[in-house]
């Protein structure tokens, strides 16, 4: 599957500006016929590329051009800025490449293909072709890990079977959509159709379930039976929602959010209804703005004296929480569900560790995950206390004798893996982040059939996003264990940067209303040239 031209496609072309003009990491969005194109100016030279981001159409002339690349505004995908191919994540599309002329010795000219400006996507090249009789790659998980894994695998001529083995009775969908549009259909979210997977070799079996490894007869077996013979593997299974092990949690109408069933459910039972969310986590402050205006109310019950405290701090938090609360939501703090009681099968009411009750038509608990890796268990593969895989700098699976040794053909990628993460000088870590998951499996995908000499590390910095009331905050870098945050500008109005330093370095930032702050500290971290506290 190659790019978006052919040899009889329509050539466009327009003056770009004259070839003094532009500065050294400089951008500009040019039109192009009845299209447009991101002018870029790096080390003196000058290229063109596709001029929205893949992920959501976000504008990349409002990104971060830094050593080369784009970074996306929004949500941190980075692209080259030469070839116009992903470098880092959300999405899975590149973006298209156009070609510089210049023109009368300082004029500029971007020179496009007519097809390549009628889309911002571009497929990267895979083969199409498969050998029944080569290797098999086993992915079992379907996330967005398995899914750059898979493509990864025939962006390097593959050859092999690849069998995506997912639990999940949908193809693999864009999962963070469903606590911000929670009425959304399957179909409408899936990252990619089947006519894709078809095309490309790439077979993907839903609803199985796998409840063993073998590593010795390199055997997947399923709970239906069914078994999975494999060269090289990848698990990337996630986790489930965790649940409250408190009297009453078994009736009607109390749920997690993992699922589009899920989140339909939840959306047309909270209508006109009393709704309880348990945890003031990113996903239930998402499902608390969604449902605000459909329910009756909204109450959210938190461990913690603010939202997100732990990640953002206590101001930030503050501003959130208040902006929840001028929209009629309502917050229990300090405060721990203790009891579900119902009427009739139904759950009725919540009670709090207080004493306090509150009245719940509907309960949805936003308390974490628990990772999906009970059926590795005995299988020799390292698992942490927690549940979570442990995995070398190339994600080649840890084996459970504690002395470093790999599995040489297994993998583990996304929410279950620890790995080595480069801003903590590739000290063991796990960051349950969408774009991470991605990131992940282009590693794993990656590293499965390239030499030893050129395997890949995971060399990103992490990048995530909430979108509350149509206002997004953006976080980057790696916080855990920061003592102190310096604020710029005002928290109140919602237009800051909150820098989380850890001793004199500035280790994440969250902005809001403040592009591209949060993407041009990203490339910076990623180029080893982060903010120092003292130069804020």
């Amino acid at each position: 599957m190659g790019g978006n031209t052919t040899s009889k496609d329509e050539i466009v072309e327009a003056y770009a500006c004259k070839v003094g003009e532009m500065k050294d990491g400089e951008m500009r969005e040019v039109s192009v016929g009845d299209g447009k194109a991101l002018l870029v100016r790096h080390q003196g030279e000058y290229s063109a590329i596709g001029h929205k981001c893949t992920h959501y159409g976000a504008p990349l002339v409002k990104g971060a051009l830094r050593d080369g690349r784009v970074r996306c505004p929004w949500h941190g995908a980075c692209f080259n800025a030469k070839t116009g191919d992903i470098e880092d994540f959300p999405g899975l599309d590149c973006v298209p490449k156009h070609n510089i002329v210049i023109q009368d010795g300082d004029k500029v000219v971007i020179r496009a293909c007519k097809s390549a400006l009628e889309t911002h996507k571009r497929y990267k090249p895979m083969v199409q072709t498969q050998n029944e009789d080569g290797p098999h790659v086993v992915i079992v998980g379907g996330g967005p890990a398995s899914v750059t894994c898979a493509e990864t695998l025939r962006q390097k001529s593959f050859l092999g079977k690849i069998t995506i083995l997912s639990a999940d009775p949908y193809l693999p969908y864009d999962r963070t959509k469903l606590s911000k549009a929670m009425d959304i259909k399957p179909e409408a979210i899936f990252l990619r159709p089947q006519e894709f997977y078809d095309a490309v070799n790439i077979k993907i079996i839903n609803n199985k379930r796998v409840n063993g490894v073998n590593a010795e007869t390199q055997v997947v077996t399923c709970e239906d039976g069914d078994t999975f013979k494999y060269d090289k593997l990848m698990v990337a299974t996630g986790g489930r929602p965790r649940t409250l092990p408190i009297p009453g949690w078994d009736l009607k109408n109390v749920y997690v959010l993992r699922t589009p069933n899920d989140a339909n459910a939840i959306a047309e039972v909270a209508k006109g209804r009393k709704v309880v969310i348990c945890g003031a986590s990113f996903i239930g402050m998402e499902v608390a703005a969604s449902l605000v205006s459909k329910a009756e109310s909204i109450s959210v019950c938190e461990f913690f004296s603010v939202p997100f405290e732990r990640v953002l701090g206590k101001e930030v938090g503050l501003f959130l929480q208040k902006m929840h609360e001028s929209k009629g939501v309502k917050f229990h703090m300090n405060a721990s569900m203790v009891e579900l009681k119902g009427e009739n099968g139904a759950v009725a009411k919540a009670i709090l560790k207080d004493g306090s009750e509150l009245e719940a038509d509907l309960v949805i608990a936003g308390v974490g995950m628990i990772p999906a890796t009970e059926f590795l268990k005995d299988t020799g593969i390292q698992i942490s206390s927690h549940g979570f895989v442990g995995v070398d700098r190339h994600m080649r699976a840890l084996k459970s004798s504690g002395d470093g040794e790999i599995f040489e053909n297994i993998y583990a990628a996304g929410d279950i893996a620890m790995f080595p993460q480069m801003l903590r000088d590739w000290q063991p870590s796990n960051i349950q982040h969408w774009q991470m998951a991605h990131y992940h499996g282009r590693v794993a995908g990656t590293n499965m059939v390239v030499p030893n000499d050129e395997l890949q590390s995971v060399e990103s910095v992490p990048f995530f996003w909430t979108q509350q009331y149509g206002k997004s905050l953006r976080y980057t870098g790696y916080g855990v264990g920061y003592d102190d945050i310096v604020i710029k500008g005002e928290v109140s109005e919602g237009k800051f940067c909150a820098y989380y330093t850890c001793k004199d370095q500035i280790v994440a930032i969250a902005t809001m209303n403040s592009d591209p702050v949060a993407a041009d500290f990203a490339q910076r971290m990623l180029s080893g040239k982060a903010l120092t506290k003292s130069s804020i």
